[in-house]
């Protein structure tokens, strides 16, 4: 698709680059990110050849939560209009998160307000020593509410707890002790991380990892019952009996590489 707002690389069959590309703004988003979001993750849903999905900023910065001449525009709006405008921002979280393969978060510079909710539905985090993160929407008057329940998911509720009311910042070094970054890494190695993470996901049974990220994503927070047991006994046993199961299993007792390698 054509994009204004994000350059969309295909460096390989399996592997797809969503860079924001507002630079000039630090990738600060408005309605335009929104609706280029939400319809290229829509697609990347329907993708078949798609393993991993790397979202990652141009310029300084991740991205900077909101345009400011998107703010200005808003102060005039009325109640449905905000609620309409919020709506497609939750679309958006919404197809990151949903999206079937797994989005590897490439974050540089400040990661800001929204761009904190960018960064929690991505599945994995890889973040460069130094940047900086902070919910500031209190300090607007405001409340992280369409971010909040990935945000919340992704950070942990003690956290968001402190966080959501103080606005203050915190590193990269700090959110990965709690759990919301996977790798701290020195900025000229965030790259590397990166398609080293990118390379362990496309060399993983295609099927079996997207049934992987949908099974974490069911079962936070749920109680073990009779019911969630059966179904996880269940997609076991899909799985097993699938084409691609029997083949993994197979080229592991026979010690040879999985055919999905030689796709």
């Amino acid at each position: 698709m054509t994009t204004t707002t994000l350059d969309i690389k295909r460096p390989t069959q399996h592997v797809a680059e969503v860079w924001l590309n507002r630079p000039d703004v630090r990738n600060a988003f408005n309605d335009s990110v929104i609706a280029e979001l939400t319809a290229t993750f829509r697609g990347f849903a329907q993708d078949k050849d798609l393993r991993a999905v790397v979202l990652a900023g141009h310029g300084k910065a991740f991205c900077a939560g909101a345009d400011l001449n998107w703010m200005r525009a808003m102060a005039d709006y009325s109640w449905e209009q905000n609620r309409a405008d919020a709506e497609g921002l939750a679309e958006m979280l919404w197809a990151i998160y949903s999206c079937p393969v797994p989005v590897i978060g490439r974050i540089h510079g400040d990661c800001y307000a929204g761009g904190v909710g960018l960064a929690a539905v991505c599945d994995i985090l890889i973040a460069a020593e130094g940047v900086n993160f902070c919910l500031s929407e209190a300090k607007l008057g405001l409340l992280p509410a369409t971010i909040g329940p990935y945000v919340v998911r992704a950070l942990g509720e003690r956290a968001s707890q402190r966080y959501f009311v103080t606005a203050e910042r915190f590193d990269a070094s700090h959110a990965k002790a709690l759990g919301f970054v996977h790798e701290c890494v020195a900025p000229d190695l965030l790259d590397q991380q990166v398609q080293t993470t990118v390379a362990a996901l496309v060399a993983n049974g295609p099927a079996a990892v997207k049934a992987c990220k949908r099974l974490v994503q069911d079962l936070a927070g749920q109680q073990i019952t009779a019911e969630l047991r059966a179904d996880t006994a269940r997609r076991i046993a899909d799985i097993r009996a699938s084409t691609e199961g029997k083949e993994g299993v197979q080229s592991f007792l026979q010690k040879r590489p999985a055919a999905w390698l030689a796709n």
